[in-house]
């Protein structure tokens, strides 16, 4: 189970749900179907696992919420090739993601502190809204949150003490902004070089658009609909091979340079 891009198997069940931000049953559920590998078994025959596991749970959390049904899902990871690392696992995530529209939803920090799968300290808010990930929705700002809610007073009366903040979340962004906080980089580095994955992505995106619309030129409406929904998720998972593969070959050279 052990692959280049994962350390040995570490999370108890617990920790592995707390960090996928799902329960234990869930996770004994998805096992049960074969959906996660078996665990390695440690001392006393615990079951002990690692970053394929929380991977797998983290795509099937994304085709989730896309909208598919278990049964889409079982399908889907049967035809995935065995053996993927978590790094191509979340590739396979980044694609499913590529599917949907842009999502956005206003959470309580609770509720934000699941979907995260971890707590999330000041600090940590503060850099995901630098990263674009989720905004605080101001006090007087009301007018998206759910028809159940309570009212501020309701809600501090609740708590014992002020409304609880909320956030309008970017649910697509959350996972990849909740993983950049580990990464040992300054914040103006990853800002950095978000703008400049920005700024590449948007002038492919346009070149490409280009190309399409000269290819399908003259065709009806309902015929360029049709190639943009089948050639959307092709195109974004060539963008996301090719630049793996670029950016593979960069880091070796750079590797190969700084030894000598």
């Amino acid at each position: 189970m052990t692959t280049p891009d994962a350390a040995e198997p570490a999370y108890t069940v617990d920790e592995l749900a707390a960090r996928a931000g799902v329960t234990v049953r869930t996770v004994r559920f998805y096992s049960s179907r074969g959906l996660l590998p078996p665990p390695v078994l440690g001392p006393r025959r615990v079951g002990r696992y690692g970053e394929e596991h929380l991977a797998r749970l983290d795509l099937i959390g994304q085709m989730q919420r896309q909208g598919m049904t278990l049964a889409a899902i079982e399908r889907h990871l049967r035809q995935l090739p065995p053996g993927l690392s978590p790094r191509e696992l979340a590739v396979q995530r980044a694609v499913v993601a590529s599917w949907a529209p842009e999502t956005e939803e206003t959470l309580d920090r609770r509720e934000l502190r699941r979907r995260a799968g971890r707590p999330l300290s000041d600090e940590d808010l503060r850099r995901l809204a630098a990263m674009g990930v989720l905004a605080r929705v101001a006090d007087g700002d009301r007018e998206d949150r759910d028809e159940d809610a309570a009212d501020p007073g309701e809600q501090a009366d609740r708590t014992g003490g002020a409304p609880e903040e909320r956030y309008r979340v970017d649910t697509g962004l959350l996972r990849l902004g909740v993983e950049l906080l580990d990464v040992p980089l300054s914040q103006q580095t990853v800002l950095a070089a978000r703008s400049v994955l920005t700024e590449h992505s948007r002038a492919a995106a346009h070149e490409l658009s280009e190309l399409l619309r000269t290819a399908v030129a003259g065709r009806g409406t309902e015929d360029v609909r049709s190639l943009s929904a089948h050639m959307h998720p092709l195109v974004v998972q060539a963008l996301l091979t090719t630049f793996q593969r670029s950016l593979r070959q960069e880091l070796r050279a750079w590797l190969h340079s700084a030894g000598g």
